[in-house]
């Protein structure tokens, strides 16, 4: 059984080719292998829970570059030092 972090790697690994067949759309990776792809991510886990394991796969929306797997948060705190 691969763990989480073996099959988002595996997406990184192959983004270009399962954006070729998969943009757009929502895939559930275990051990290695698209095993679903969905309209929604809802639709994704419902259908994935109903099949395997919690914690046994991973859901990824399939899109070009960074912006699917990354976050950017920014804060207005500022701090002072006295």
């Amino acid at each position: 059984m691969s763990t989480l972090k073996e099959n988002f790697l595996y997406y990184l690994n192959n983004q270009d080719e399962l954006v070729e067949k998969y943009n757009g759309r929502y895939l559930v990776i275990k051990d290695q292998k698209v095993v679903g792809d969905y309209n929604s991510d809802d639709e994704a886990y419902f259908d994935a829970i109903s099949k395997f394991e919690e914690g046994s796969f991973i859901i990824q929306l399939c899109t070009p570059g960074k912006g699917a797997y990354t976050q950017n948060f920014n804060s207005r705190v500022i701090f002072n030092s006295l």
